[in-house]
């Protein structure tokens, strides 16, 4: 397992097998639009693969007082999650 805390203070753990997931790929996939720009779409979908049932532990870690769960700080996390996940192959 891939374990670790992002800056916010969101602890995670991951399976140390989840990058060798095509889904995961096709979600990934999902969130960059054919210029090359981040769309959002494949957010939800990755998050669900990273994080299944925990998901909804991200979205109270990180929704503001008027309870949205703001996208940007989404992508934050996904962010250093994928670091966490990229510096273990590399360990």
């Amino acid at each position: 397992m891939i374990e670790g805390t992002t800056k916010s203070g969101f602890r995670f753990s991951i399976s140390e097998n989840v990058s060798d997931n095509m889904e995961l790929i096709d979600a990934m996939a999902d969130t960059m639009s054919d210029d090359g720009t981040r769309v959002v779409a494949g957010l939800s979908a990755t998050l669900n693969i990273l994080l299944g049932k925990n998901k909804k532990s991200l979205y109270d870690h990180l929704r503001e007082k008027d309870g949205r769960v703001p996208v940007a700080k989404i992508e934050a996390e996904i962010t250093e999650m994928f670091a966490a996940i990229k510096n273990s192959k590399n360990s």
